[in-house]
C-alpha cells in the first residue's frame, strides 16, 4: 500500500482492497527481491562492502534469517541494521484499538483485546490505522538491559488498580512484543544478561513471549538483529550456546580493504563543506596520511587489536586538520585554506581515547607516544610512495650546507616562499607531489617533504613553542 493511495479505515474496507497479510520476514523478502530486480541501490552510503558483506546480507534476507553483525567498532554494523528498514512496506494496516500494546495484524491478532474486537464487532465497525515503516524499527544497547525492558513484566500499577494477576491486561510489554511486525536490533549482544539471553532464545526458537510464566503464548512476528565484537562474542560463556545456535546468519564486517575506500568513507562521514565563504583545498597526500594513520593503528603492536580502530579515528582527525587550516586562513587572511603536516599537531585532542592500548606491548609508552609513533609511520608510508615517483634525495643533501627551514601551523604561506628563495632550485621537485602555484599548496608540499625526510632519518628537527625547525 503506497502512501499516496486512499487507505481503508475499517477492516471491511481492508478486505475489499485486496491487502495481503505477510510475516515481516516475508514482507522484507518480497520487497528486497523486487528492488534487486529493479537494479536500484540497495545499501546507500555503504562503501567497501560490495563484494564481501552485502552479498551475505542479501542471501540472509532471501533466506528470511535473523542476523548477527560481527565486527570491530566503527565497521557500520548499526548503519547496516538500520538500512534494512527500507525493505519494509511503506505503511501497513493495524487494528486501531485504544490501549492495545501492539500493532495488531487485522487478520491475525495475537492479544486478547485484538481477538475480542475481531470476534465481537462487525468488520465495518472495526477501525484500521496505518503504521509507517520508519516507526517499525527499534534498537537497544545490551549493558543494563533487563528482562522487563525488552520482553515484559507484570505491571504493579495495573494490579493496584484492581486488574487480576491472571489476566493478560496485567502485563507490561517490553520492546520486542511492541515491535510485533517490525524489526528489533540488540547492540553488543555478549554484554546482555544471561537471563535475558534465555528469553531471546525462546523468541528465536518458538517465536513467542512468556512473561512471568503467564500461560498465554504471544505469537510474536519480528525480525531480530544483533551486533557484537568478535573478541567478546567468541569468548566462552559470554553468549549462551542455545542462542548462538538459533541465529540464522552471521554477517562478518571489516575495515576498508584499500586506503582509497577509507578516504571515501572519511569524506562521506565527516560531511564537511570544503567550499563556501572559506574554501579549503586538501592536497591528496594529506588525505592519504590521515587514513594511513588509521591503517597503521590497526597494525600497531601498541594498540589492542581485539578492540579495533574505528573509522571515527580518521573522521575526527580529518575534521581537526581542516579546522586547523581554516583557523589559520581566517587569522592570516589566506584563501583558500590548505592543510599542512603542522596541522596534525592538534590531532592528539581528536585521537585521545579512540585507541585502546595493548598493555603488554605499550607498558613503557604513554598514549601520546603511541599516537606520535602512529603518525610518524603513516607519514613515512605515504612519503615513500611519493619518493618512488618523484625522488627527493637531492633535497636532503642541501641540508648538509647548513640550511634550516622553520615550519608551523600559524606561519603564513609567504614565509615558506621567502625562505625557499635562498635555497637551491632543486626544491622545485617538492612541488611535484601536488603541482600548483597557490602559496598555501606549495607550503603544504614543503612541510610534507620535510616531515618525510625527517621520519626517514635524512634530516633532524627541533621543536619549540609550536614551531618546528628542520636541519641537518
Amino acid at each position: 500500500m503506497q502512501s499516496g493511495q486512499v487507505k481503508p479505515t475499517t477492516l471491511e474496507e481492508l478486505r475489499g482492497s485486496g491487502w495481503v497479510s505477510k510475516t515481516v520476514k516475508r514482507e522484507i523478502h518480497d520487497n528486497f527481491l523486487r528492488m534487486l530486480r529493479d537494479g536500484g541501490e540497495l545499501f546507500p552510503s555503504i562503501i567497501g562492502y560490495d563484494d564481501t558483506v552485502i552479498p551475505e546480507i542479501n542471501i540472509a534476507l532471501i533466506a528470511q534469517h535473523d542476523m548477527l553483525f560481527l565486527g570491530e567498532k566503527g565497521q557500520a554494523k548499526s548503519r547496516l541494521m538500520r538500512l534494512l528498514v527500507q525493505f519494509l512496506d511503506e505503511v501497513i494496516p493495524y487494528l486501531d484499538i485504544p490501549g492495545c500494546p501492539v500493532h495488531e495484524d487485522p487478520y491475525r491478532p495475537i492479544t486478547a483485546a485484538g481477538k475480542r474486537v475481531v470476534a465481537e464487532r462487525p468488520e465495518n465497525e472495526i477501525p484500521v490505522a496505518w503504521w509507517p515503516r520508519q516507526h517499525r524499527y527499534a534498537e537497544r544497547l545490551s549493558p543494563g538491559t533487563k528482562f522487563a525492558d525488552i520482553i515484559g513484566e507484570i505491571d504493579p500499577a495495573k494490579l493496584a488498580s484492581g486488574t487480576s494477576m491472571s489476566a493478560e491486561d496485567a502485563l507490561h510489554f517490553g520492546l520486542i512484543p511492541r515491535m510485533h511486525r517490525g524489526i528489533f536490533a540488540m547492540n553488543e549482544l555478549p554484554e546482555l544478561d544471561e537471563l535475558v539471553q534465555v528469553g531471546l532464545f525462546n523468541i528465536l526458537e518458538e517465536r513467542d513471549v512468556q512473561i512471568r510464566g503467564y500461560p498465554i503464548n504471544f505469537d510474536i512476528d519480528v525480525l531480530i538483529l544483533f551486533s557484537a565484537n568478535p573478541a567478546t562474542y567468541n569468548r566462552s560463556g559470554k553468549v549462551i550456546p542455545q542462542l548462538k545456535d538459533r541465529i540464522g546468519s552471521i554477517i562478518h564486517t571489516h575495515y576498508p580493504r584499500r586506503r582509497e575506500l577509507g578516504i571515501e568513507i572519511m569524506h562521506q562521514e565527516a560531511g564537511i563543506d570544503l567550499d563556501g565563504e572559506l574554501p579549503v583545498v586538501v592536497p591528496p597526500f594529506m588525505n592519504e596520511i590521515i587514513e594511513q594513520m588509521s591503517i597503521s593503528a590497526r597494525k600497531s603492536k601498541y594498540v589492542d587489536q581485539q578492540s579495533g580502530v574505528s573509522a571515527r579515528f580518521s573522521i575526527a582527525n580529518y575534521r581537526t586538520m581542516v579546522a586547523s587550516a581554516r583557523q589559520r586562513a581566517v587569522r592570516l587572511g589566506e584563501v583558500p585554506a590548505v592543510p599542512r603536516i603542522s596541522d596534525l599537531s592538534h590531532f592528539y585532542a581528536s585521537s585521545m581515547g579512540k585507541l585502546e592500548l595493548d598493555m603488554m606491548g605499550s607498558h613503557q609508552m604513554t598514549e601520546q607516544q603511541v599516537l606520535e609513533a602512529i603518525q610518524a609511520e603513516a607519514i613515512q608510508t605515504v612519503f615513500e610512495e611519493y619518493v618512488d615517483r618523484h625522488g627527493f634525495g637531492e633535497i636532503a643533501e642541501i641540508f648538509g650546507q647548513g640550511v634550516k627551514i622553520e615550519v608551523g601551523d600559524m606561519l603564513p604561506s609567504s614565509h615558506y616562499a621567502d625562505r625557499l628563495k635562498r635555497v637551491p632550485p632543486v626544491w622545485a621537485k617538492a612541488f611535484e607531489v601536488n603541482p600548483a602555484k597557490d602559496p598555501g599548496v606549495r607550503a603544504s608540499c614543503v612541510e610534507f617533504v620535510l616531515a618525510g625526510l625527517y621520519v626517514t632519518d635524512h634530516i633532524s628537527r627541533s621543536q619549540r613553542r609550536g614551531r618546528i625547525t628542520y636541519e641537518i
